[in-house]
């Protein structure tokens, strides 16, 4: 019987166990082996050996099971801004039946980022950033600085941003835009995860670099607000070079520190013939002749003056309220305790469209409907204080000069402020109350303009509209969603802030007759007549301010900026549903 050739093999190892006698051997070695002597893993006598295997494969538990399709490879690493190319073969992942394009479940290779392109308004990129959760925020791409940038020097950028930020909320920006630019400057300059605060009077700013550093937080009170739109569209531009040029740190010092010292653009004397132009415009939409017109500007200039050195003197808003109310209201009383033939309810209600707080107004609703509620309490609540202070300067007048005549027929409002209906002077009024409200603005010359053609649209629709005889509520809000729809449309396209264009262009609208006739039933001890005068004040205020809300979000609604779309839409400031 022939041997094995691979039980020869074995049998020669130096492990000692055999399955045939060495021929060779001793007498010892020649003694049959035991059972015993056998190994566990040796074929029995007449069973061949297995094959031995060519090299050892470990398989790994998460390898792929054999016919499976190996899915395709990841694309390259690029922007955090591009979406996954289309051309690189790889198919597509199934939508489910019912389920939208941005799917519940996240794809294999992540989630595809928002492009916020240079295309689209820095507004609209930050504002989209604003309302996303904080885990969701894709970093922004930002442009190469010069290898003398290391990294980001967080205090002064945190200080630039509470800078920028302080100017704009002073100037009466809206909050929500107001942290749209704070939080534009600080991704501009490279930190990711900041989280800007705005409450009316307080800024702040938070910085984490990551989850394990400790925050750096810096606050900023403002403690002076103005009106200078010159000044607030400089700032605009200023963020956009910084959000979309990327110029560097210094150069942002530089340019903040410019607009600083810009003087504004008109003297403290040309503010004063606007407040009295802007007053006797106001009294000819009411039925005002030339001498009504003079009347209106001479008392509102008294009255800017008086509040002019109120101010020097250092006496809080409230009184300067008080008494740039009193002298436009004495004309009025004067006129009709002479018994001349000049409608001294027209020269009051002049008076009261200068002095109304229409600007803060449509800023504290426009707080409230972006879901900023604490700063818009505080602007309502300051609107709020600014006409007490109003009712407080005329009610005053009106009770001395009632005191004196009982029988003032020239103050009553049978007078008939509204029926008075002469197109072509009224809108040529309504574009010259617009045009004087560019100048006590502080207005950039070139959008005097286009706010005053955008007053007289305004006062248009809104007298088209009560032609039709639809309710003055309707009618002025529809009217303000038009000024607010133009003038975001304006804005964008110029890259600007939309107040230069809205808030001048709502005075013709503003509800100057109905404060009149509320706070007159009050001074003749008509108490229920003065009250629903004055609730229909409000309810105008609050259309003009709703309107020109509306006008603003539906131009961004079917504007949408570039790549926003892709991510599911411009999201909401908060989605709570009623819960």
């Amino acid at each position: 019987m022939a041997s094995d050739p691979q039980r020869g093999q074995r049998g020669s190892s130096g492990s000692g166990i055999s399955g045939a006698p060495d021929p060779g051997g001793s007498a010892e070695d020649r003694k049959p082996v035991s059972d015993e002597a056998h190994s566990a893993f040796t074929p029995p006598l007449g069973v061949p050996y297995p094959p031995a295997p060519e090299e050892e494969h470990p398989t790994s538990e998460f390898a792929l099971p054999a016919g499976l399709r190996p899915e395709a490879p990841a694309e390259q690493e690029g922007s955090a801004f591009t979406l996954p190319s289309s051309t690189t073969g790889q198919t597509p992942l199934p939508t489910p039946v019912g389920a939208t394009a941005m799917s519940a479940f996240t794809p294999p290779h992540g989630i595809p980022a928002v492009s916020l392109t240079k295309e689209a308004p820095w507004q609209d990129r930050m504002r989209t950033m604003l309302r996303m959760p904080v885990h969701e925020r894709p970093v922004p791409e930002r442009l190469e600085r010069g290898d003398e940038d290391t990294g980001p020097a967080v205090p002064r950028v945190l200080d630039l941003t509470l800078r920028i930020g302080e100017i704009l909320l002073a100037g009466g920006e809206g909050a929500e835009d107001v942290e749209a630019a704070m939080f534009g400057v600080a991704h501009a300059y490279g930190l990711e995860r900041v989280e800007p605060t705005v409450t009316f009077t307080l800024l702040s700013i938070s910085y984490q670099p990551s989850l394990v550093d400790d925050p750096v937080t810096a606050s900023r009170t403002v403690r002076r607000r103005g009106v200078d739109y010159t000044r607030l569209s400089a700032v605009f531009r200023l963020v956009d070079d910084i959000a979309s040029e990327g110029i560097t740190l210094e150069e942002a010092y530089r340019g903040l520190a410019e607009i600083r010292r810009n003087r504004h653009p008109y003297p403290s004397w040309a503010l004063t013939v606007a407040s009295g132009l802007l007053s006797g415009a106001a009294s000819m939409l009411v039925g005002g002749g030339m001498l009504v017109f003079v009347a209106a500007a001479v008392g509102s200039m008294l009255g800017d003056r008086l509040a002019w050195l109120a101010s020097g003197r250092g006496l809080p808003e409230f009184y300067q309220f008080v008494v740039a109310a009193m002298p436009p209201a004495a004309v009025g009383v004067a006129f009709g305790l002479a018994h001349a033939n000049v409608q001294a309810s027209a020269v009051i209600t002049g008076g009261l469209f200068a002095l109304i707080p229409g600007r803060a107004l449509v800023a504290g609703v426009h707080d409230g409907l972006t879901g900023y509620y604490i700063t818009a309490a505080a602007r309502l609540l300051e609107v709020g204080y600014l006409i007490v202070g109003i009712v407080v300067g005329v009610l005053s007048v009106l009770y001395i000069g009632l005191q004196l005549n009982p029988g003032l027929r020239r103050l009553n409002p049978e007078e008939a402020l509204g029926s008075y209906d002469v197109p072509v002077v009224q809108i040529v009024a309504s574009m010259l109350l617009a045009l004087a409200f560019c100048v006590l603005l502080q207005q950039e010359r070139h959008t005097v303009a286009f706010a005053t053609l955008n007053g007289g649209v305004a006062w248009a629709v809104y007298g088209a509209l009560r032609v039709a005889e639809i309710n003055p509520v309707p009618a002025t809000a529809i009217a303000a969603g038009l000024v607010g729809l133009f003038g975001q449309l304006l804005s964008r396209y110029r890259y600007a802030s939309a107040l230069p264009y809205v808030t001048a262009a709502i005075g013709p609208l503003l509800p100057g007759s109905a404060t009149y006739f509320g706070l007159l039933n009050f001074a003749q001890g008509h108490l229920p007549e003065g009250l629903t005068s004055l609730i229909q004040a409000a309810s105008l205020a609050l259309a003009i301010a709703v309107g020109v809300n509306l006008g603003a979000e539906v131009a961004r609604l079917f504007l949408r900026a570039p790549g926003i779309e892709e991510a599911g839409g411009r999201r909401a400031a908060k989605r709570t549903r009623g819960f």
